[in-house]
């Protein structure tokens, strides 16, 4: 008979969503611990309203009403002090309240140290978690610990999961619905193939919580997946290993047998070095024929020094090679970019976009490095005092927690902007015909970079309309050469189309698209004589707090449901029922409509 019976699950959230539908949080963890112990447990469940800002309530409510006396976390860094509140409301309710994941992990003394926590489980949690519900907190269960008459109690460290065909299929049935979609049946989801890495990168903490690369058997994988699979819905599918081109011939058994069995109505994101999508080119058609649309890429920088530092062998023919490869069998690679490493200055910051250009990505991800703990440079920046907050919130890879020989996190939020609108290709902006679709994508790619700039809880909306006016100004100081061919569609020359991004009535940036021939040209001109526009004004403080006005989880709502419609085309009325049906998201689109309205008009 098991020690606890009833046992509740939750991944505390983030503190801050970043808005990109691939983050949605799936529970993975938790659900791989609840199918580790369902054949032993009387009882498991997770709360509701789990993606929403309703979550605390639901927990509190599921507490009342079903008595659970073992409340089991999972948090990254990111969600810790969410992970507190909920172990404060467990405690509350007389539950017995165990952490893990990788911030209980790396952190166990300052996690013991809460009074709401009774025990902290280390390291991978299926085996240890399964002892711990059987026999309860004992010294005869390896890989936890606890607070004994003011002293830390440690097991020892438990060995690894070396057969990890060994470890259930995560109990998805269990999860709440999500955006209207239910728990086994998610369209946007998540698979582990391997756990650990081969590469100790001096910024990601894998070495620390899984060790060693180890792979599941094709066959395994490939059964997991089919539960996944949906012949009606397409899904998008994170095969979410560290590197999941580590072994190409057991991948290329994957997806054999996955084209055997009919299994590829998906489409399919993963993370990768750019070394692997070079070896692996022989199979990189037979990767797109099971879904595989998307690469993630650790580029992380152009500097070959700051590269070696963070232990990060890529080579830039590598990188340019697999970039390559990948256009020609229609992927397309995210290129992740890592600035403020602490030798680097302003100047060899703002060469990050245009690298990353000249690499050919259409994708990219600018991110602050960010001292996680477990990490080495967490260690090193902190002996070097050189962490600037212990604020867990922050720690997101977008908000600066740190400084550095020539910046501090004011300057990186200022390069974090500039990194955006520089990279930024202005295309589409070029290609609208009138000033209506010009204002359309300018906005556009502005709420993309607000977006970004406010996942950084630390500022407030005068900060980031400063910071994005800023960066763009920056960028206006490198002269850039915005233009493309497209035909003259008259006999007499096009009228210049003109809108305006203000950030006070003496502060603004006139981008001037005009056309000569087959060329077409952007410019953006500096106007500081508040003389009035003569086409559409975007007064960026209104925009910033129109964002900032948006619930993230509503976002998130609309970007998922976003990515569900783009995998399954169906008429546009179908897509807009299901989704407006939400008052949130209709008040969402209203705000955002009201504004290009009013900015069209040349009212702000």
């Amino acid at each position: 008979m098991a020690y606890f019976k009833h046992i509740c699950f939750v991944e505390a959230p983030q503190a801050i969503i970043t808005p990109f539908p691939r983050y949605v949080t799936d529970c993975i963890g938790i659900l791989y611990l609840a199918a580790a112990v369902q054949d032993i447990a009387e009882g498991l469940v997770i709360p509701d309203n789990y993606y929403n800002d309703r979550l605390f309530e639901s927990f509190r409510m599921l507490l009342k009403k079903r008595r659970c006396d073992l409340v089991a976390i999972s948090c990254m860094t990111g969600g810790f002090n969410n992970a507190k509140r909920l172990a404060e409301i467990a405690k509350s309710h007389g539950s017995f309240v165990v952490l893990g994941g990788f911030h209980p992990t790396a952190l166990p003394d300052e996690v013991l140290k809460l009074e709401c926590v009774d025990l902290v489980v280390l390291g991978e949690g299926e085996a240890t978690f399964r002892e711990l519900v059987q026999k309860g907190p004992s010294r005869e269960v390896l890989g936890i610990a606890w607070k004994e008459n003011g002293t830390i109690v440690f097991t020892g460290e438990r060995p690894l999961i070396e057969d990890i065909d060994s470890i259930a299929f995560p109990l998805r049935g269990l999860r709440p619905l999500r955006y209207g979609e239910k728990g086994s049946d998610y369209s946007i989801d998540t698979i582990y193939t391997s756990r650990g890495c081969p590469w100790a990168c001096s910024f990601c903490a894998n070495s620390r919580m899984h060790q060693h690369w180890r792979s599941r058997s094709p066959e395994n994988v490939v059964e997991e997946i089919a539960l996944l699979h949906n012949f009606k819905k397409k899904k998008l599918l994170k095969i979410w290993d560290a590197n999941f081109l580590t072994n190409i011939k057991r991948v290329e058994t994957i997806c054999d047998l996955m084209i055997e069995r009919g299994l590829t109505n998906f489409k399919i994101m993963m993370e990768t070095r750019v070394k692997d999508v070079v070896r692996a080119e022989r199979i990189l058609g037979k990767l797109r024929k099971i879904g595989l649309k998307t690469v993630g890429l650790g580029i992380e920088s152009p500097n070959p020094r700051t590269l070696e530092l963070m232990n990060k062998g890529n080579a830039m023919g590598d990188v340019s090679r697999a970039i390559s490869l990948m256009g020609q069998h229609e992927i397309d690679p995210e290129g992740y970019f890592i600035i403020g490493h602490h030798s680097e200055t302003m100047k060899e910051t703002m060469a990050y976009p245009e690298f990353a250009k000249a690499l050919g990505l259409s994708l990219a991800l600018f991110m602050v490095i960010t001292p996680y703990p477990g990490t080495k440079i967490f260690d090193e920046y902190r002996h070097d005092g050189n962490v600037t907050s212990f604020n867990w919130d922050l720690y997101n890879n977008f908000s600066p927690v740190i400084k550095t020989e020539y910046m501090d996190p004011a300057a990186l939020v200022k390069m974090m902007a500039y990194c955006n609108v520089a990279f930024c290709s202005y295309q589409s902006m070029l290609k609208k015909e009138n000033k209506r679709g010009v204002l359309f994508s300018f906005l556009y790619e502005l709420f993309q970079t607000v977006f970004l700039m406010r996942v950084n809880m630390s500022l407030g909306e005068k900060e980031i309309s400063e910071a994005v006016f800023d960066a763009y100004l920056s960028y206006l100081g490198t002269n850039p050469v915005i233009d493309c061919t497209i035909a003259d569609s008259g006999t007499k020359p096009q009228q210049a189309i003109v809108v305006r991004l203000q950030h006070s009535p003496s502060r603004a940036i006139d981008c001037v698209i005009e056309q000569k021939g087959d060329r077409r040209t952007l410019s953006m001109v500096t106007r500081f004589d508040g003389k009035p526009s003569i086409g559409p004004i975007i007064r960026l403080d209104e925009l910033v707090a129109a964002v900032c006005s948006v619930s993230m989880d509503t976002l998130m709502h609309l970007l998922c449901r976003v990515e569900l419609f783009s995998n399954n085309p169906v008429r546009l009325a179908d897509q807009l029922f299901p989704l407006f049906g939400d008052r949130e998201v209709r008040s969402m689109v209203g705000k955002f409509l009201t504004l290009y309205i009013r900015c069209f008009r040349g009212k702000g």
